[in-house]
């Protein structure tokens, strides 16, 4: 039985993100991290392969940039690592991500559970999860804040999901695809063995003709970036008894015709 995890390499949380005068985008000098949805998803890929005596095997798709998170999952524990990256496959593109990572799930035998982070803190997005399990034909369950209990020889899983309204709790025949939320676990620091373990690894680098398929039609494309218009804000501190205050801010607020 095999756990799959993808993650990916992200800005700083704190970095300052602009866009330069060639319309890309520019983090300056700020470090890159683990996307940080993604340690859940890490964490819980650890437990389940171990729960079900199989193993977790961690993929980025992408460049070089990207390496250092898969150093970082090998160093948390997670059993292998590897990168995909092909001049076919378009970063912008999510479903040429998605038409990747099937295949490398296909190409890694006996998968059960495909895990990721709830999204892309970079991006925003959480499409490329769902084109993923798509393109397996199989079941999407997002949002989980809890595995429940997983039966690996009869093939079940059961979750409970983060939704609006409040939790929800489902089964599902396995295999699946999950996107995790935080509330899942306490995603673990790597040891000092891990990370002098992770550093001497040699991780595979695979291809779209590795994967045994061809590259994708171009679905989208990203011209370029803008910074967005900076805003004037103002303030005004309103004085007096809560019921001045009160009128005062509402006759401010028909002013202004938000009310």
């Amino acid at each position: 039985m095999s756990v799959v995890v993808f993650t990916r390499s992200t800005p700083d949380t704190a970095a300052k993100v602009e866009a330069d005068a060639s319309g890309g985008v520019s983090w300056g000098d700020a470090a890159t991290v683990v996307n940080p949805w993604d340690e859940y998803a890490l964490e819980e890929g650890i437990l389940q392969a171990k729960a079900g005596a199989g193993k977790a095997v961690v993929v980025a798709i992408g460049g070089e940039m990207h390496s250092e998170a898969l150093k970082h999952s090998l160093a948390m524990g997670l059993d292998e690592a590897a990168r995909v990256e092909d001049a076919g496959i378009d970063p912008t593109d999510s479903l040429a991500y998605a038409t990747a990572a099937a295949a490398v799930v296909k190409k890694i035998a006996d998968v059960d559970l495909v895990l990721f982070g709830k999204e892309s803190v970079d991006v925003g997005s959480d499409q490329h999860i769902v084109q993923t399990a798509r393109k397996l034909g199989w079941t999407m369950l997002s949002y989980v804040s809890k595995i429940v209990a997983v039966d690996y020889a009869a093939k079940t899983i059961k979750v409970e999901r983060m939704l609006e309204e409040g939790r929800q709790v489902v089964t599902s025949r396995l295999p699946v695809v999950i996107s995790v939320m935080k509330d899942i676990n306490e995603p673990r620091y790597p040891s000092f063995i891990g990370i002098r373990k992770a550093s001497k690894a040699v991780i595979p680098l695979w291809s779209l003709g590795d994967l045994g398929i061809a590259a994708p039609p171009p679905r989208t494309k990203v011209a370029r970036y803008k910074n967005l218009p900076a805003r004037d804000t103002r303030f005004e501190l309103i004085e007096g008894t809560p019921e001045e205050q009160a009128k005062v801010l509402v006759d401010r607020l028909i002013e202004e015709k938000v009310l």
